[in-house]
């Protein structure tokens, strides 16, 4: 049997009462961090709160080469872990094909997404949000500063007075060490995420900092893009919201819990 489980969205408490008592009865844990990861325990934290042994799997591990879990699930309870929600901005339903054509078990156990927190932190209605995209490093693809695709999806998200969730970028190598952060190891801030924004599309544009989410004191900015980009935010990890039409109750939300000012609001 394959047990995906969602971990949660910052420490080795965040997982759900009903994924903690599943990782209790698996009898073997693999996991990955390359899609996110659990900024407030590291994996040593995880295996000592759980009391079981994880092997975390770089990509290649998991995509390309994944048979050591599937052979150790044909004969045993394995527990898939990810941080968040264990099938959101992951390509894991692959993994989970590749298990039920072998005839293996499988099960989701859902965790708290990035997704669900950007819109109850900001008060930003949930169903008002159109497709997310993520922002890359520049340097990753070698492109414009900011894709024209997520321009694109931002712009028509806008059309429709939707919202749209900006993931920020993670570069962090795994392999060979265990959760442990090193020189080297990239998370793109909502300030940097807002300066190229404010750049190379609309600095005067609303935005949403979203850092810490899940943790014991998340921080929620609205500002113009040009605002945030002077802020410092902190600690990883960050999201950015680019609001579309805002209600007036989302207005009162963001002036209530992101210091927005009434000025930057246009709603009847």
């Amino acid at each position: 049997m394959l047990t995906f489980i969602g971990l949660g969205l910052y420490d080795e408490q965040s997982v759900t009462v009903e994924g903690k008592e599943a990782l209790a009865d698996a009898d073997r844990a693999f996991a990955e961090f390359y899609t996110s990861h659990l900024v407030g325990a590291t994996v040593e934290d995880l295996e000592t709160y759980h009391d079981i042994d994880i092997e975390v799997r770089d990509r290649a591990g998991v995509e390309q080469d994944p048979e050591a879990i599937l052979d150790a699930a044909e004969d045993e309870h394995i527990a898939f872990l990810t941080a968040g929600d264990t099938m959101i901005s992951t390509t894991h339903v692959d993994l989970r094909l590749r298990a039920e054509e072998r005839g293996i078990e499988t099960r989701l156990i859902h965790g708290v997404t990035a997704q669900s927190a950007a819109s109850g932190l900001t008060g930003l209605q949930n169903y008002r949000f159109g497709k997310a995209v993520t922002l890359p490093f520049p340097y990753v693809h070698g492109g414009d500063p900011v894709p024209k695709s997520v321009i694109d999806s931002l712009e028509a998200n806008r059309e429709r007075g939707l919202h749209t969730l900006v993931y920020l970028d993670i570069k962090v190598d795994w392999e060979g060490r265990r959760g442990v952060e090193v020189e080297g190891d990239k998370y793109m801030s909502a300030e940097y995420a807002a300066d190229l924004f404010a750049t190379h599309w609309d600095a005067d544009a609303l935005g949403v900092a979203v850092c810490r989410a899940g943790s014991p004191n998340p921080v929620v900015v609205a500002d113009r893009l040009s605002e945030l980009a002077e802020r410092d935010f902190g600690e990883p990890l960050h999201m950015l919201v680019i609001p579309g039409e805002v209600h007036h109750v989302e207005a009162d939300a963001l002036s209530a819990l992101g210091g927005a000012s009434e000025s930057l609001f246009d709603y009847e």
